[in-house]
């Protein structure tokens, strides 16, 4: 990218990068499924967008993991696992989209590759919020501190979210952390939180690693990303416990699967129509699955829950 195309866009990015930030603050949710597509629409080559925001994200998350990691919540033995399956990966995902062609035609096979990711990434998000929603009504809670480790299941976890992350940057927080939650169910929050945060530092090192040799960084773009981004996710965090959660999470879900519309070239009109029916019918779903979860949970009073030591 030329400085003369960022330059008047300095500040678009660093009051993007605060606004991406307090969402990230408020929900833990990873940057990249917002940033990434964010710093495309603002001009920014897919190819520059993509390995600006890995290594921006290395730094940040590299904070959150440290804190984890000294207060011993991260699960080692499942962080190890994924690890292992990602690294390779993550490191080829540069060199598979230096493959695709050169110019508009390795950006062209980035944005549909973004785009498809992207509406993975809505998909397993509105999963993990409706898995959280069940085990609320239903009153689960973990009955295990220490869940025993499924090595391959994690492994192969870890590589298919390495290979998202190196062609795209998205899916360490959107993607990986849903299928952790369906393979951990006993793992707590925190613990979960924890072990995402910390497989996914070495995940996004090794990617933007093979990023920045295939396609190096612009300072212009990478500096508004960290100075913008800090604040902001700092904000996010004093802010999470007056925001409502449900209504930003749902909202995300939505900007998600419409920015993945977006990316794979789907006609305005197409996507004005998928938001109006997601406005509309998706609080319908939403309020009919919290209904019949609440009937559930109270025909289900008397007797032991899935994973009860009585059941």
């Amino acid at each position: 990218m030329t400085p003369d195309i960022l330059s008047p866009d300095i500040a678009a990015l660093l009051v993007t990068s605060f606004a991406i930030g307090i969402v990230i603050g408020l929900t833990g949710m990873g940057g990249g499924a917002l940033m990434t597509p964010a710093l495309i629409f603002l001009g920014v080559p897919p190819t520059s967008a993509v390995a600006n925001d890995l290594v921006a994200a290395a730094v940040n998350k590299s904070t959150g993991a440290a804190v984890h990691w000294r207060e011993g919540s991260p699960h080692r033995g499942i962080a190890t696992w994924l690890i292992a399956g990602s690294l390779p990966t993550a490191f080829a995902g540069a060199f598979i989209v230096q493959a695709a062609g050169e110019g508009e035609e390795r950006d062209a096979f980035l944005k549909v590759a973004i785009g498809i990711t992207l509406l993975i990434a809505a998909c397993t998000y509105a999963l993990r919020l409706y898995v959280e929603m069940r085990r609320k009504a239903l009153g689960q809670t973990v009955v295990s501190a220490e869940p025993t480790v499924r090595p391959l299941p994690t492994l192969l976890v870890g590589a298919f979210g390495g290979l998202l992350v190196g062609i795209t940057s998205v899916g360490s927080g959107s993607v990986i952390m849903v299928v952790l939650l369906v393979l951990y169910p006993a793992l707590a929050g925190v613990r979960l939180v924890g072990t995402d945060l910390v497989q996914a530092v070495p995940l996004v090192t090794a990617a933007a690693i093979s990023h920045v040799i295939v396609t190096g960084i612009d300072p212009a773009v990478l500096i508004p990303l960290v100075v913008g981004g800090t604040p902001g996710t700092f904000l996010g965090a004093r802010l999470a416990n007056r925001v409502s959660q449900s209504i930003v999470r749902r909202g995300i879900v939505l900007v998600l699967f419409l920015t993945g519309l977006s990316m794979l070239k789907v006609p305005p009109w197409g996507v004005a129509l998928a938001a109006a029916v997601g406005l509309v019918v998706a609080p319908l779903v939403w309020r009919m699955l919290r209904t019949r979860l609440a009937v559930s949970a109270e025909g289900r009073k008397d007797r032991p829950l899935d994973g009860d030591p009585g059941a």
